[in-house]
């Protein structure tokens, strides 16, 4: 059973950021102690997911207004690779939706973040809407969300609004680190958005997606 905890960045504990090391250490993120403490004074909120005690993911966030929108933003997150990371990213983010409509209600919220890989657009299940998708044509208000999110991550400069592409620098970059070993199946098609993005240069997608008020009335975020 997964157990998930939700608190103020303020009250994390230098042990805490320890294990979060610990556990990013299995990935490609590579989020370290000195980068995840500097990211504790940017975000808001954390999200601890625990198995019987031990860490198997977390997540930095806010809950704010862009222009007006309730919004959900995902600064940076990371799950253990294989075993119970997939259900740790589902219990994560359905206690990150619970707080969102406390702090939205009756009102559709929009989750944004950075993915740096297919498998992570599984935080996006249930949603409606989501930008990029296979098959769909951005319109130009979709990009000013992709520039708009960009500028609240702090890469609008490196951001290409058609393709919602962050082309890195070769440095840790804060996004949503789910790549589950063990062969999860994935989309094709949604594996292509990451055909051109670079691992080296630590590429990633800005991404989006729209919780319907009823959705997040019902708590059945994710499905």
């Amino acid at each position: 059973m997964i157990d998930v905890e939700t608190k103020d960045t303020t009250a994390l504990s230098d042990s805490e950021l320890a294990e979060m090391d610990d556990l990013s250490a299995g990935g490609t993120a590579g989020y370290e102690v000195g980068f995840l403490s500097k990211h504790r004074e940017e975000w808001v909120l954390v999200t601890e997911a625990r198995e019987d005690g031990r860490l198997v993911g977390y997540a930095f966030s806010t809950l704010e207004r862009i222009g007006g929108t309730p919004s959900l933003l995902v600064g940076l997150a990371s799950f253990v690779r294989s075993g119970s990371g997939g259900e740790a990213l589902g219990a994560v983010m359905h206690d990150l939706f619970r707080r969102a409509v406390l702090a939205f209600p009756d009102e559709d919220v929009l989750l944004g973040t950075r993915l740096a890989g297919p498998a992570a657009f599984r935080a996006y299940a249930g949603l409606s809407d989501i930008v990029p998708r296979p098959g769909y044509k951005a319109s130009g208000e979709d990009r000013a969300w992709g520039r708009r999110l960009a500028k609240r991550f702090g890469v609008e400069s490196s951001l290409e609004d058609r393709s919602f592409t962050i082309r890195g620098d070769g440095n840790t970059t804060a996004l949503l680190d789910y790549a589950p070993d063990g062969g999860e199946k994935v989309d094709p098609e949604v594996a292509e958005l990451f055909a051109g993005l670079s691992a080296e240069r630590r590429d990633c997608l800005v991404a989006f997606g729209w919780a319907m008020a009823e959705d997040l009335a019902e708590g059945t975020l994710p499905s």
